[in-house]
């Protein structure tokens, strides 16, 4: 074949796998048509495709003719000259290059030759992998390959970023469908409407930070006409602490189903919680039970608070009763009472609105949710969670919601 012959027929190569590497979406198969590519284009025994792991800066290869799942440091060997000075490297005799790494030869039984490794870039001029043909049939690589292998590695370093993207979004895609299907998982676990128990109003509300939350809150009926009432708080906020606060919601009504000791239940959760969470995760929790026969409200608050209680138009703030679930193994709490007379109120808030932070840095603090709840003390539950939510929105401004916000209001009427 004459020269000019050869270089149509090369270049026509390169163009038909340009075309190829277009229209291919799946990373496999691009990896697959690139190395092909560069043992027809390069005539070449074998070619391999280190990509770039940026993360921890190290070479992996992905495809090669019999040789997969090698991992090595990106300062490393010829491949990681190529990476690191971003050049072509041509050597016609690999042993006697002291770069080259033979381990590779000794683990294949492959025999190494003569070597062309070039970097593949991004337009940006970002690394995406390194690509190493071995062994030219007619002895080292000629000046001609190198330059077509600079041309090749153009192509493939765009084709390669272009597949990087769209894996990304992939994967971004399936994460917020994920996301949705577990915050309707978890909108399913709130009430649909709160207890009507008559001589009591009753409201409770719920917005996460993100997709998913880790607040919950929770009514369940219990035998005599009472009502138990949850609302707790896992620490942090998205999937994980979704999945912490379901276990804990779970554990507690299965508990409650069984007994209305309270510092029993406490106990338990808190055990099976240390057992099955991580030691940096706890979860801050109020369970109380609501006797309005008695007209009152037993609770113990597991380092939920502060909890704020109205009575007589006199507002009160009281610290939780101990220390939150599964930080200590068994752990203790003594319960409390609050009795209502008409009109009295209890409000549980989790700290997301107290800790509600302007771009400054302020908080909404205490003394604003006070001074609120004394404003519309009147109005109705739903309507104050509301004024509530509107005056911490206001307060932040541009700021974003860091924390999960969860209410839980009671209210003797008569």
């Amino acid at each position: 074949m004459s020269d000019t012959a050869r270089q149509t027929r090369n270049l026509q190569r390169l163009l038909d796998v340009t075309r190829q590497m277009a229209a291919i979406t799946d990373l496999t198969k691009l990896l697959g048509v690139i190395v092909d590519a560069a043992c027809d284009v390069l005539g070449c025994e074998r070619a391999t495709i280190f990509l770039y792991d940026r993360r921890t800066h190290e070479l992996y290869s992905v495809v090669a003719t019999g040789v997969e799942g090698i991992r090595f440091s990106a300062d490393r060997g010829i491949a990681g000259a190529a990476a690191s000075q971003r050049a072509v490297i041509n050597v016609p005799d690999a042993y006697a290059d002291a770069r080259f790494n033979p381990d590779v030869d000794r683990r294949t039984g492959f025999r190494t030759r003569n070597l062309l490794t070039f970097p593949l870039e991004n337009l940006a001029g970002e690394l995406m992998g390194v690509l190493q043909a071995l062994n030219h049939a007619d002895g080292p690589f000629t000046e001609e390959q190198a330059e077509l292998a600079r041309v090749l590695a153009a192509q493939a370093g765009v084709a390669l970023h272009r597949q990087f993207l769209l894996e990304e979004q992939v994967v971004k895609q399936r994460m917020a469908r994920d996301l949705e299907l577990a915050r309707k998982i978890q909108l399913d676990t709130l009430p649909k409407t709160c207890p009507q128990i008559p001589g009591y109003e009753i409201a409770g509300w719920n917005r996460p930070a993100d997709e998913t939350g880790g607040d919950t809150y929770d009514f369940q009926p219990l035998d005599g006409g009472r009502t138990a009432v949850i609302l707790a708080d896992a620490t942090g906020h998205g999937i994980g602490a979704a999945l912490v606060i379901a276990q804990c919601r779970s554990m507690a009504r299965a508990m409650l189903s069984m007994t209305s000791e309270l510092g029993t239940i406490a106990l338990r959760v808190n055990n099976l919680l240390i057992q099955d969470i991580s030691a940096d995760r706890f979860v801050t929790a109020f369970v109380g039970v609501l006797d309005p026969s008695q007209h009152r409200l037993s609770y113990i608050s597991a380092g939920q608070g502060p909890l704020i209680f109205i009575s007589r138009g006199a507002a009160r703030m009281e610290g939780s009763s101990g220390l939150p679930l599964a930080v200590l193994d068994d752990a203790t709490w003594t319960p409390e009472q609050f009795a209502f007379e008409p009109g009295d109120m209890a409000v549980l808030l989790t700290d997301g609105f107290f800790e509600t932070s302007r771009d400054d840095g302020e908080q909404f603090g205490e003394p604003r949710v006070i001074e609120l709840l004394a404003q519309h003390a009147g109005e109705p539950l739903a309507r104050l969670i509301e004024r509530l939510d509107a005056a911490t929105s206001e307060f932040r401004g541009s700021a974003p919601q860091h924390d999960d916000l969860t209410a839980v209001l009671i209210r003797r009427t008569v």
